[in-house]
């Protein structure tokens, strides 16, 4: 694979998006309780993997069913809590989540592709540098996310959908594949 890949060590952040990346993506809608979120095939194997790689696993995620009022930061609060004790479970970690529930549209809002999130993360992990993180995604507003804060950027194209390829780094086809990849190279 990539020689970027033998560079990644355990100084190095890791930032993912949620849906479409860790949990399938609802078409039109949103993951409103826990009994609707479904971990993608694989996805608790690769958070193993990248638990061992990766000093800091963070998630980054829109989350705009919060201000459209289809459910609350409370509701939002158990997924996590439910989808971070599984992850757990399983042998890997998630070290923190941070959401935007802003709407697209609002002006000032907190949505990637803007960098708040991550600014975010950064005031709470001092250590994290950008330049030694990576951002995986399955949007294009991931991908403007990770360029906008100078991280490399993965895109997970598990429906084989066109992405320009000079919009990201790397393209794998789901998080395990991901894993897999830069896992031996510890």
């Amino acid at each position: 694979m990539s020689e970027f890949f033998h560079h990644i060590d355990s100084n190095w952040t890791l930032f993912l998006d949620r849906d479409g990346v860790i949990n399938k993506r609802p078409p039109g809608d949103y993951i409103k309780k826990w009994e609707e979120f479904e971990f993608l095939p694989g996805v608790p194997d690769a958070l193993n993997i990248l638990s061992k790689k990766f000093t800091r696993i963070i998630v980054i995620t829109n989350q705009q069913g919060i201000g459209k009022g289809l459910m609350t930061e409370e509701d939002l609060q158990k997924i996590h809590q439910k989808m971070k004790a599984y992850v757990t479970k399983n042998g890997g970690r998630i070290d923190a989540i941070y959401y935007c529930p802003d709407l697209a549209g609002a002006e000032n809002n907190c949505r990637k592709p803007g960098t708040f999130m991550a600014e975010q993360a950064k005031r709470d992990f001092p250590e994290i540098d950008f330049l030694k993180s990576v951002m995986v995604g399955d949007t294009l507003s991931d991908m403007e996310f990770g360029r906008n804060t100078g991280m490399k950027t993965v895109f997970i194209n598990s429906d084989n959908s066109f992405l320009d390829p000079t919009v990201c780094d790397y393209s794998f086809i789901d998080l395990l594949a991901f894993a897999k990849a830069i896992g031996g190279n510890r």
